[in-house]
Formats: C-alpha cells, sequence, structure tokens
C-alpha cells in the first residue's frame, strides 16, 4: 500500500483515476454520452451532480480534477463559506490571466444559502470558474434557480449490485491502494451481501470490508464479520426485495390497526437499515387519507408536514419526526369512506365511459354555447343558502351516491 495513502479511508484510496475505472452510470458516462464527450475533450460545462450517496459524485470530480488540464478546486459547503470563495476567485483569475482554467468542484452544494450561491453566479455566467455542484437533494428546490439555470444537471443513479461487487473485486486485487497486499479472498456469494447490505453505496460497501479486513486476525473474512461491520446483523434488508415489501405492508397495516408500538417498530426497521425516509413519508401521506379520511382530517396535514421535514432535516434527525406521524396514525380514528367511493367512482367511469356533462352545468363563455343552452337553469348555489335541489351526475348516474356522509 502507498505509505502516503495508508492512513486514508479504502473508500478514498480507491477512487479511479480515469473513467475506465468506473462503475456504473453508464447513462451519463457511457461511450457518446455529453458529460464523457466534455471530459475526454476538456470542455465542461458548469454543472450539478444530483445522486445518493456512495453513487459516485465525488469520484467523478476526483476523475475530472486528474484529467483535465484545468485548475481544479475543491471545497465542502459544510465547512466553506464566501471567505474561502473570494480566496479561490482571487485565484481564478490570475489562472485566467495565465490563459488557465478553473473548475471549482463544491461537494454538498445545497447546504450553501442564498447569499452564498449568489455569490457564484457572476463569476460562473462570465466563465471565471467552472462550477460542478455535489448534491445528494433535488436542485430544484435546494439550488438557486438563477444558478441552476447556468448548470448542466446530471442524475446519478444508486449503483447496481454488480457495480458494488466489481468495486469489491478491484479492491481486493488492488495490492497499491486496495486490500491486495493482504491476500484477502471472500466468495462470490458474500460479495453479493455486502453488495445487497450497503443499499447502492459504494462508500459504505468499501468501508465495511476494510473493517472485516482489518479485524479478520488474518483470518477468513464471515458473514458474521460483515454484519458486525455494517453494525446492522440483525438488519438486513433488500430495498428492491420483497423484504421491503413486507415491512412496508406491515407497517401500512399497523397503523391501519391502530397499534402504534408495531408501527413504531416496523418504522425503525426500515430506517436503521437504511430505507429512504421521503419513501416512508410518501406512504403516511397516502396512508392519511386512504385510511384515516374524513374521520380525521388533520392526518393529511401531520403526514405532509412529516414529508416536509424529511425534506428539509434528513436522517438521522428526521426519525423523530416520522415517528411523530406514524403514531398519530396509528392512534387516529379511522375511515376508509374516501378510499372505497372514489374506487367506485372510478369504477363507473370505466364502466359508463364519457357520459355527456348536464346541459345547466356546462362553460357557456360564447353567444353559440349560449344558444345551445349551455348554463341554462343553473342555479347559483350561494343565493339559494347551498340548499338548492340540483342534479350535478350525468343522467345515467343520477341517483348514484359514492359516500353515505
Amino acid at each position: 500500500m502507498n505509505t502516503k495513502n495508508k492512513h486514508k479511508p479504502l473508500a478514498d484510496r480507491m477512487r479511479p483515476k480515469s473513467l475506465a475505472g468506473f462503475f456504473g452510470q453508464e447513462e451519463i458516462i457511457g461511450k457518446g454520452k455529453l458529460l464523457r464527450q466534455a471530459i475526454n475533450s476538456d470542455k465542461l460545462p458548469s454543472m450539478i451532480f444530483w445522486g445518493p450517496p456512495g453513487s459516485g459524485k465525488t469520484t467523478l470530480g476526483f476523475i475530472i480534477a486528474q484529467q483535465t488540464k484545468s485548475r481544479f478546486k475543491e471545497i465542502s459547503a459544510t465547512t466553506s463559506g464566501l471567505k474561502d470563495l473570494r480566496e479561490i476567485i482571487q485565484e481564478a483569475k490570475e489562472n485566467q490571466r495565465l490563459g488557465e482554467q478553473t473548475i471549482l468542484f463544491i461537494d454538498e452544494i445545497h447546504r450553501w444559502n442564498k447569499k452564498q450561491q449568489d455569490a457564484l453566479l457572476s463569476h460562473v455566467e462570465k466563465g471565471l470558474i467552472t462550477l460542478i455542484g455535489a448534491t445528494t437533494e433535488n436542485p430544484s428546490f435546494e439550488v438557486r434557480g438563477a444558478l441552476l439555470s447556468r448548470c448542466q444537471v446530471f442524475v446519478l443513479k444508486q449503483l447496481e449490485k454488480d457495480h458494488i461487487v466489481k468495486i469489491i473485486k478491484s479492491a481486493l486485487s488492488n495490492k497499491q491502494e486496495g486490500l491486495g497486499s493482504l491476500n484477502i479472498k471472500i466468495t462470490k456469494k458474500l460479495a453479493n451481501t455486502i453488495a445487497l447490505m450497503s443499499n447502492g453505496d459504494a462508500r459504505r460497501a468499501l468501508n465495511a470490508l476494510e473493517y472485516a479486513a482489518v479485524n479478520s486476525g488474518g483470518k477468513e473474512i464471515t458473514l458474521e464479520l460483515i454484519k458486525e461491520a455494517f453494525q446492522k446483523s440483525h438488519l438486513f434488508y433488500d430495498k428492491d426485495g420483497e423484504e421491503h415489501y413486507n415491512i412496508i405492508s406491515a407497517l401500512h397495516k399497523s397503523m391501519r390497526g391502530s397499534d402504534a408500538n408495531a408501527s413504531l417498530y416496523w418504522l425503525a426497521r426500515m430506517l436503521e437499515a437504511g430505507e429512504d425516509p421521503l419513501y416512508i413519508a410518501r406512504r403516511i401521506v397516502r396512508f392519511a387519507s386512504e385510511d384515516v379520511g374524513l374521520a380525521n382530517s388533520r392526518a393529511l396535514e401531520q403526514a405532509v408536514a412529516a414529508y416536509r421535514a424529511c425534506h428539509f432535516i434528513g436522517m438521522p434527525e428526521c426519525n423523530v419526526n416520522l415517528a411523530q406521524a406514524v403514531v398519530y396514525m396509528a392512534k387516529c380514528k379511522k375511515s376508509n369512506a374516501l378510499y372505497k367511493a372514489y374506487n367506485n367512482a372510478a369504477g363507473d367511469v370505466k364502466k359508463h365511459g364519457n357520459l355527456p356533462v348536464p346541459l345547466h352545468i356546462r362553460n357557456d363563455p360564447t353567444q353559440l354555447m349560449k344558444d345551445l343552452e349551455y348554463g341554462k337553469g343553473y342555479k347559483y348555489s350561494p343565493d339559494h343558502d347551498y340548499k338548492e335541489e340540483q342534479d350535478y351526475l350525468p343522467e345515467k348516474l343520477k341517483k348514484r351516491r359514492y359516500l353515505d356522509i
């Protein structure tokens, strides 16, 4: 192992220096793709990398730093601010005077506030710096519109299991920066297990592998050691497999059955295993209308508030927001009347097709429509104290009732 890098985590040491060693994201860096061409030609636009943790955002920035002839500066929005930006701008001006371009990579750019992001605008627009921002949050909400309009957005997806396995094999065989010098071998099945448990996060997979290797005492790496490395020995959870759907079903049914304790347990099972909190929040929003509905109209407000809280603060802090929401749902009085009523209405739509709108409630903006008696005989509800007798359904469904309230 390179002694210069021996104290760096395996995930950092294993960052490839070229696209040839980068696994995944073929949709944006495959042959003939815009980003690949831009990197190879050293003609990069300002851009935003948006994707989940461990999907390769920082690694792509590192590859660009290795392959570009531009001056490359890297900062994190969590630890840097306007003072650091001003220093980089001054350096960029000097680089420009010498005929060199400056690329600025800002990790977690969504952490910068409006003032900090606005400070980038003119320099990006004038081409003084080429911006590369990395974010796990939707840039439509977290990056200023004016700055976003000056950037190309590249969406990175969660890495597939096969990509993670390739990364693991590369780390095991690399004697210079990886674990190759330790002569560690693992079975194909164990490599697949690590890939599944990492939930598409290459960094998490490599960190767990390194922990297991260092603590194996020179012996074979076992499943138990890998589980310990992930600190979730009883939380095996494949987000794309059957267990994912089993557990979200268990949460939904526990809330429906008004069991707050079970609801909390299944919530914890998902969150502690790395489930996206926004996915859970969306399911709670659905539950609020499907299973609580008109029995408590505040339930939907609570669910939407929980979703927004998850969006604002993320994990792990938002776990208590979701806990509040699921307990609230579990303890609410329940009614599926809305759910049933809509399904019945949708059933009539499918059965009867496009039934004509009654003439008296049609829109009549033109004289021709008035001549055809559009709107004729309509009773304006406020003039009748909202107690007028009037038909609103198509003639064929005149007596149809979907709600008994």
